[in-house]
């Protein structure tokens, strides 16, 4: 039965909002949502699918006051599970896990609970959705790599990004510099098992840009009278398996491996951008955020990221550097390590010092201690409603 109209906001203002609970899926950013959520006196709810609790329920289970354990992950939009988390108050938290195991039809129209940011923008990270990541992204004016509709178009170093075939969080990216190779080495990975002929099919074929890669992360306000329309949090980029293997061996080694780097993440390290460059991201942040209005409403709020790299731009003939933005995360973006290693938290200490000291906390230390701050704040100025879909 689909959401009704009015159906979240009715739910929100049954809630007794000096008990609210932080709700997270057992995956992804959970850990950090446990500790944001408790810095802030929140008690948490997390969901752990069978087999893969432990890290909740025993390693960390400090940092969870509910853990509920489902058969599937899919199993949370069941209305027992869903009535539980109604009962404890629960504000959910989106990452990417919560996208994929609950896919975006039952976020949209079967999972009940209030949703911290816009349920709907989350679809937008589906590459073959009409109002998806990249129309966003080339509509708000936002540098993007040359996009190839067909591996015989291919006349430079291209990035193909597929989906792995039995892991639906995963991609499979591999390189090729013309059709021959594209077919080789997609052939190769298919025998292999890595993907299939279905998810080569909806593969995206773009130009790799061959600069130095920056995650940028960003929390846009709910409450933009209260705090801004949106704040830059720090910079992260990705380890990933095999890649980072091949790429700490020799060249002479790699060659004779012969193998298609996969590019599967593994991990996260922080690292910062020269300030004279820094206008280029807020730059694209700012378009991004205003064209989520127009497109997305009420747009997008809470964390995102625009995942892109600093290159020398072909068409400026001073050779000036451009951010590309080749991928968008419209919701909590799996980077752990931008809270120790990102100056940026500091910044935003200073700034919102004043609205922590309000809420009972001492610095902001993590990129989740933003949503609990808007969520509060929220809360006392009795606008619950406005920060959730």
């Amino acid at each position: 039965m689909t959401i009704k109209p009015g159906e979240i906001r009715k739910t929100v203002s049954s809630y007794d909002q000096k008990r609210l609970t932080i709700g997270v899926i057992g995956s992804q950013s959970a850990e950090e949502v446990g500790i944001a959520a408790r810095a802030f006196g929140l008690p948490v709810a997390v969901i752990c699918q069978k087999g893969r609790e432990k890290l909740y329920t025993k390693y960390n289970k400090h940092l969870f006051d509910h853990q509920i354990i489902v058969d599937k992950f899919s199993d949370m939009a069941n209305m027992e599970v869903q009535e539980r988390l109604i009962e404890l108050n629960t504000i959910f938290m989106p990452n990417r896990s919560f996208s994929v195991y609950l896919g975006y039809d039952k976020i949209e129209n079967d999972f009940r609970l209030p949703i911290y940011g816009s349920r709907h923008i989350l679809r937008s990270e589906e590459r073959t959705s009409s109002k998806n990541q990249y129309m966003l992204l080339e509509k708000a004016g936002i540098k993007i790599p040359k996009l190839f509709s067909k591996p015989e178009e291919i006349d430079r170093m291209a990035i193909v990004k597929v989906q792995q075939k039995a892991r639906p969080l995963e991609r499979a990216f591999f390189h090729a510099k013309s059709s021959e190779e594209y077919y080789e080495k997609s052939a190769r990975l298919i025998k292999e098992g890595i993907i299939d002929r279905e998810g080569l099919g909806k593969a995206r074929i773009e130009e790799f840009v061959l600069g130095q890669r920056f995650n940028a992360n960003f929390q846009s306000w709910a409450l933009a009278d209260a705090f801004d329309n949106f704040d830059f949090v720090g910079f992260d980029d990705r380890k990933q398996t095999n890649l980072n293997g091949l790429l700490s061996l020799p060249a002479k080694e790699q060659i004779s491996l012969d193998m298609i780097a996969t590019n599967e993440e593994v991990g996260h390290y922080g690292l910062t951008m020269r300030e004279s460059l820094k206008p280029l991201v807020y730059d694209a942040a700012e378009k991004f955020v205003a064209m989520c209005k127009n497109e997305y409403k009420p747009g997008i709020f809470g964390l995102f990221a625009l995942q892109g790299a600093l290159a020398i731009n072909p068409d400026d003939s001073k050779h000036r550097l451009a951010f590309y933005v080749f991928d968008l995360s419209p919701r909590i973006p799996g980077a752990p390590a931008v809270g120790p290693t990102s100056p940026e938290m500091r910044r935003l200490s200073l700034k919102y010092a004043n609205m922590l000291r309000k809420h009972k906390a001492d610095k902001v230390e993590t990129m989740l201690d933003l949503p609990m701050l808007d969520i509060l704040e929220a809360v006392s100025q009795d606008r619950l409603h406005e920060v959730v879909t």
